[in-house]
């Protein structure tokens, strides 16, 4: 879809209500769906983080999705992919900053330059134990990404096209850090698997722009 036009139509969801968690579990396997539902009934101490689900025009003025791939490291999210963004830190005003900071420190978009469309459903993530905030943005005027390095392996650009063709929603066995072997739901996006709370994020995202274009 043409850039100019989709940024017309996206401007809709402003006034939508959110698909909620309901969105989310239809990318999630039952045992994540389980634990989720236990754990939302307790009290848990969480870190929080914000990301940036960010919309741009490539060179041939259609629209493009930001994912990254992240580096590979002793953690528990090494070598997915995801959003750009990242922890709260002391100088942050609000939840939106750190997705702002995030972005800029890890692909390289000024936050002068990202005008955010709307806050989504945040979505606990029990094995980094943080609860995140995801925003919906666009990058009118895109200048080349500068990664960093040492937390970004690569940029992975989506088309949106792809993003919404339901045909690339599938279901892979996966190992995961809940357990061995499962049946998990994914998106097959520029040949990477994108499971857990990135495709449960990118659901809701994909919901709600089902219902603009």
């Amino acid at each position: 879809m043409n850039f100019e036009d989709f940024t017309n139509r996206i401007s809709k969801i402003k006034n939508l209500p959110l698909p909620g968690v309901d969105s989310h579990y239809k990318m999630a396997p039952e045992l994540r769906i389980e634990e989720l539902k236990r754990i939302s009934e307790q009290t848990k101490n969480p870190r929080n983080a914000a990301v940036m689900s960010v919309f741009y025009p490539n060179k041939f003025e259609t629209t493009n999705l930001l994912l990254i791939l992240r580096k590979t490291y002793q953690g528990v999210h090494s070598n997915q992919i995801g959003f750009p963004g990242g922890k709260v830190e002391k100088e942050d005003s609000d939840l939106m900053q750190t997705a702002l900071r995030e972005t800029h420190e890890e692909v390289g978009i000024h936050p002068d330059r990202i005008e955010v469309i709307k806050s989504l459903t945040q979505i606990y993530i029990p094995p980094s134990n943080f609860n995140v905030q995801p925003f919906i943005g666009l990058y009118k005027n895109p200048s080349p990404f500068i990664i960093q390095e040492d937390e970004v392996e690569a940029i992975v650009e989506v088309s949106l096209s792809d993003f919404m063709d339901d045909s690339l929603v599938y279901h892979q066995k996966l190992t995961t850090s809940y357990a061995t072997n499962i049946d998990v739901p994914a998106f097959k996006l520029n040949g990477y698997t994108v499971w857990g709370a990135t495709a449960m994020m990118l659901s809701e995202v994909k919901e709600l722009l089902k219902q603009v274009l």
